[in-house]
Order: structure tokens, then C-alpha cells, then sequence
């Protein structure tokens, strides 16, 4: 073991983070809602353009100090995308060989950017082939299969050390309301969600978690009945966010409630908040703010007041021929103008 290449390795990247400035929390006011503030965490502005760079920074570090990686191992990930382009990132920081096994529909503009950072792609015809083509590619080339959906939840020192809850709560430090009242956070690995759970029952705060789960996902379905062997047979359609199958980094414990999101709210919501922010973001972002919406209703309902806080998770640039192509969504998700109506009242 080369243990003076490692101790580089994990100085480069602490080195890489120190770089980088947190991101914003940005307030979004709705007129239509003056007693309950929302507020959105932009992880699109990390240098390798969303929420996957904490976690591929926290996976790198973890298989680094488990002894998983060496000097000249090959890094072989299955993911829909933005975990890939950020696993790229550090590969290449590190001089390490970086193959990413993704899905045919992966958005050309994700695929551009693994091989921006030298990362290969690999792909597959189903999203459920994606775990065992990384593991035969890593067993093949002896390399290291990163696997995000096991290690995500145990890669992020979830009780501080600068992980994405710990941001929020101090950032809301001089907000009106210092405590929010929900959280909002749909799943892809669900290391986010187990992170942001964890940290804010090993804090003590009031806090609630909501988890929204788009469609052709098992996610919900898990959490109502904790079947641990339920499988979709096709993938989201909401890029980056939903499985076909229940994850190992899900972790339905800390999570307070759950809402399954139509893909069709999703978009709709997506082009909602583009209109309010004046820049695009991603579709996970849209499934997001649906649950943020939901959750104004409901707490209107019964004349509570606080504030929301939900994540921006990418950027939307990536996804210009997809769900921002008007005709690419009416042949993938269908029309949204029925959801629209609903969207109107929050102006």
C-alpha cells in the first residue's frame, strides 16, 4: 500500500474543497403565501454543477481511507449522470481512470461533461443493468466499483463536518424563522435525505422531513409498506432522482412523510420555478418545489406559519434537449397544462 499517494489523495481533495465556497440559500417569496417562507439550497453552483459533487467528494475520501483506491485504480460508477460527471471531477484530480456505466437516455449534455473531465462512458439499454455492468467492469479491469446506492449514506458524516444539513440550519441562523419547519428532498441514492434525517434528530430540532418520489419509482411504496423487494420494471423519468428498486442508502426511518409526485408536476413545476428565479433549473428541482407547494397548502390549512426549505439540485443547461424541448416532453412525459392551474395560485 502506498501510503504517501493516499495521504496526497486526501489532501488534494481537502485541498479542492477549501477552493470552494458553500452554496447560497436563496429566499424565494410568494406574495400569495407571506407567512411561510421558502427557501432554496443551490447546490447547482459547485464546480461541477450540482448536488452529486458533496457526495462524490465524501465517496472518494471514504473508499480512500477503506482502502479501496490506490495509485492507478481504475473508478468504475453506475449512474444516471450527475454523480458521474462529479466522480469524473475527482478521478481526474487524483489522475485515477474513470468509467461511468449510464443509461442510453442519459441527457447528451451529462454524457459531454464525464468526458469533459476525461471519464469514459459505458453504456446500457435499461437503467436496471447498470449494477451488474459495473461490477463485472471493475472485476474486469481490477478496478474500484464506487456504488453509490450502497455507500451514500455512509460516506457523508452525517452528524456535522460541513455536510449539507449542517449548511442549511446555519445559514438559517438569522432567517425569521431560524428553525424550519420541513424539509424537502426527493431521492436518487437517498444519501441526501439519510444525511439531512439523521442530522436533524441528532440536533434535536423539530424539524420535519419530507421525501418526494417521482413516478416509476419504489421509493414510496417501500416506505409504506417496507417491503425491501420491490422493483419497478422501467425507470424515472425524472433524470437523477428515483429507483427501480429500494436502494441500501434509503433509509425510510428518518423520514417523517412521503408524496409521490406525477412526472407531468414535476415539469410543470421545473418551468414554474425557472419563471420565478429567471434561470433554468433541473427536473428534480421541480419535483422538489411540487412538495414545497403541497406543503404550503397544508400548513395554510391549519394556520401554520414557518419556513420550507427544499434543494435547487442542477442546473437546468443540462437538460436543454430534453424537458426544456417542448416536443421531447410531449413524446417522453405529456402535457402539464392541467398542473399549471394549480402552480397559477402561488404567483
Amino acid at each position: 500500500m502506498n501510503r504517501a499517494w493516499i495521504n496526497w489523495a486526501i489532501k488534494t481533495i481537502e485541498a479542492d474543497y477549501r477552493r470552494s465556497a458553500d452554496t447560497h440559500l436563496i429566499r424565494l417569496d410568494l406574495k400569495s403565501h407571506p407567512n411561510i417562507v421558502v427557501y432554496l439550497k443551490d447546490e447547482s453552483t459547485h464546480p461541477t454543477g450540482s448536488l452529486k459533487h458533496r457526495l462524490a467528494r465524501s465517496l472518494f475520501l471514504y473508499a480512500l481511507c477503506n482502502g479501496k483506491i490506490h495509485q492507478n485504480t481504475p473508478i468504475i460508477e453506475s449512474s444516471s449522470g450527475s454523480t458521474a460527471v462529479s466522480e469524473a471531477y475527482f478521478a481526474k484530480l487524483l489522475g485515477l481512470p474513470f468509467i461511468a456505466v449510464v443509461p442510453k437516455s442519459t441527457a447528451q449534455e451529462k454524457i459531454k461533461q464525464i468526458e469533459f473531465y476525461n471519464g469514459q462512458c459505458h453504456l446500457v439499454e435499461q437503467t436496471d443493468q447498470i449494477y451488474a455492468e459495473s461490477k463485472a467492469l471493475a472485476a474486469k479491469m481490477n478496478g474500484f466499483y464506487m456504488d453509490q446506492f450502497t455507500f451514500a449514506e455512509r460516506a457523508t458524516d452525517w452528524r456535522g463536518n460541513n455536510n449539507i444539513a449542517e449548511s442549511i440550519f446555519k445559514q438559517m441562523a438569522d432567517e425569521p424563522f431560524t428553525v424550519p419547519k420541513w424539509i424537502v428532498m426527493s431521492p436518487g441514492t437517498g444519501g441526501t435525505s439519510a444525511t439531512l434525517g439523521r442530522y436533524i434528530r441528532f440536533q434535536q430540532y423539530d424539524t420535519q422531513l419530507l421525501v418526494v418520489d417521482p413516478e416509476h419509482s419504489v421509493f414510496y411504496d417501500y416506505y409504506k409498506s417496507q417491503n425491501t423487494a420491490l422493483t419497478h420494471h422501467c425507470g424515472s423519468k425524472i433524470e437523477g432522482i428515483g429507483r427501480p428498486r429500494v436502494e441500501p442508502s434509503f433509509i425510510p426511518g428518518v423520514v417523517d412523510d412521503m408524496l409521490k409526485v406525477p412526472d407531468q408536476a414535476s415539469i410543470a413545476a421545473m418551468h414554474w420555478l425557472n419563471a420565478q428565479l429567471g434561470r433554468k433549473v433541473g427536473p428534480s428541482s421541480g419535483t422538489n418545489i411540487w412538495g414545497v407547494l403541497n406543503l404550503i397548502d397544508r400548513m395554510q390549512q391549519v394556520g401554520e406559519t414557518g419556513a420550507i426549505v427544499s434543494l435547487i439540485c442542477d442546473s437546468g443547461e443540462r437538460y436543454l434537449n430534453t424537458y426544456y424541448d417542448e416536443e421531447w416532453v410531449k413524446s417522453s412525459i405529456g402535457g402539464f397544462s392541467h398542473h399549471n392551474a394549480y402552480l397559477k395560485r402561488f404567483f
